[in-house]
C-alpha cells in the first residue's frame, strides 16, 4: 500500500527526488525490502549482537543488497531511548568505539554506519546541557576517511513547540535535544544522514492540539492536517539550513543524471 502511495506520487511530481528506506530492520525484513525492487536502501540494526555477530548479519545483508545496487547502513555502538520497539535504558547505552567501527566497516562491507556519539532516541535525551562527542566523531573519521557516516536520535525538540504543546494540554516535561548548531559541525566530519523524527511528531502534535483547543467544536481531522503539512514543509526547510543541504538540488539531479 505504502509503495503504491509513493509510486503515484512519483508520477504526479516526477521533479521530486526521494529516497526509499528501511530504518532499523531486522534481517528478515532487509531482504523484503531488497527483494521488493523498490528500496533504495536498508538498515540492517544487529548492534545488540556482539560485534562478531553483529558483522556476520551485516555481511549477508550486504552481499544480498549488492546485486540490486541497494545500499546498506549498519549501526554500532547503543543509543539511549525508546524509538519504536527499540528501547535502550540510559545505563546500557554505549559509545561508538573507533577502532571496533573500523573493524566493522571492513568485513561487514556496509556502505554507511550508524554511530552512536551521544544522541538518544525520543524527546528526552539529556539532562542539562550536553554537547554531542565530536572527539569519538573525529577519531571514527580519521580511521575512515570519505565514509558516510549517520547520527539516530538528532532531534533537537525545540522549547517553543514543547512549550506551545503544554499550553493546549500537552504534559511533556524536562525534554531536551540536540542543539541544531551542531549538525553542521557533524557533517563536516563525515555525517552524511542525520534522523529528526521527533522533531517533526512535535511540530504534528502542536497543530492538532492547537487546532482543536480553539475549535472544540470541531471532529474532522482533515483541517489540522492541511496546517500540519504546511507546518512541517517549514519545519524541513529551516532544518534543510542547519544540515547545509539548502538549495543543493540542481547539484543532486546533475548527479543523478550521471548515474
Amino acid at each position: 500500500m505504502l509503495e503504491a502511495i509513493i509510486r503515484a506520487g512519483d508520477e504526479i511530481f516526477p521533479e521530486a527526488v526521494f529516497a526509499v528506506h528501511l530504518d532499523h530492520g531486522d534481517e528478515e525484513t532487509c531482504y523484503d525490502c531488497i527483494n521488493s525492487g523498490f528500496y533504495s536502501s536498508v538498515m540492517i540494526d544487529a548492534s545488540h549482537e556482539t560485534l562478531d555477530k553483529n558483522i556476520e548479519i551485516t555481511k549477508r545483508v550486504v552481499d544480498a543488497a549488492k546485486s540490486k545496487g541497494i545500499s546498506v547502513e549498519a549501526e554500532l555502538g547503543k543509543l539511549g531511548g525508546v524509538e519504536e520497539d527499540i528501547k535502550v535504558e540510559d545505563g546500557h547505552a554505549t559509545l561508538t568505539n573507533p577502532d571496533e567501527a573500523k573493524e566493522f566497516v571492513t568485513r561487514s562491507g556496509a556502505t554507511s554506519l550508524a554511530c552512536a556519539i551521544g544522541t538518544s532516541h525520543g524527546a528526552f535525551k539529556f539532562k542539562g546541557k550536553q554537547s554531542l562527542h565530536f572527539d569519538v566523531l573525529e577519531k571514527i573519521k580519521t580511521l575512515l576517511p570519505n565514509f558516510p557516516l549517520v547520527m539516530h536520535g538528532s532531534s533537537s525538540v525545540p522549547k517553543e513547540e514543547v512549550d506551545r504543546i503544554n499550553a493546549a494540554g500537552g504534559k511533556i516535561k524536562d525534554s531536551a535535544g540536540v542543539d541544531i548548531n551542531e549538525y553542521f559541525p557533524a557533517a563536516k566530519l563525515g555525517v552524511t544522514k542525520i534522523n529528526i523524527d521527533t522533531d517533526g511528531r512535535l511540530v504534528w502534535t502542536r497543530v492538532h492540539r492547537e487546532f482543536f483547543r480553539d475549535k472544540p467544536q470541531e471532529f474532522d481531522f482533515r483541517p489540522p492536517g492541511k496546517i500540519f503539512i504546511d507546518e512541517y514543509a517549514k519545519f524541513i526547510a529551516s532544518r534543510n539550513d542547519k544540515l547545509g543541504s539548502s538549495g543543493k538540488i540542481d547539484e543532486v539531479r546533475a548527479y543523478l543524471a550521471g548515474h
